[in-house]
């Protein structure tokens, strides 16, 4: 059963920065591709980044675009989210996923991760 661990929310004005920390056990790592989801109150989780599990390749929500950067290393079993320029509509809490890897392909949909970590609740005041 594969763990996660996330780390690093807190509460920041708009324009600071702020990095997540996963932390996973119980599994190789480097077999997992992952991911950074988030929910906002009231709003559906929806997809913000992910990473291949060689981290050869990454995809970004629109919405994060240019302001976040998603990094991985396989041999401290951790993946961060670096956020920058964070906004009011980025307050939300920030869940960390991982699914095993099949092809050097970003998976965005929520419904392909298996394994979800208990979120780390970030809020930004403007």
């Amino acid at each position: 059963q594969v763990q996660l661990v996330e780390s690093g929310g807190g509460l920041v004005q708009a324009g600071d920065s702020l990095r997540l920390s996963c932390a996973a056990s119980r599994c190789p790592f480097s077999n997992y591709d992952m991911s950074w989801f988030r929910q906002a109150p009231g709003k559906e989780r929806e997809f913000v980044s992910t990473i291949t599990w060689s981290g050869g390749s990454t995809a970004y929500a629109d919405s994060v675009k240019g302001r976040f950067i998603i990094s991985r290393d396989n041999a401290k079993d951790t993946v961060w989210l670096q956020m920058n320029s964070l906004k009011p509509e980025d307050t939300a809490v920030y869940y960390c996923a991982a699914t095993l890897a099949c092809q050097e392909t970003p998976i965005t949909t929520m419904t392909s991760y298996v394994y979800w970590g208990q979120g780390t609740q970030i809020a930004v005041s403007s």
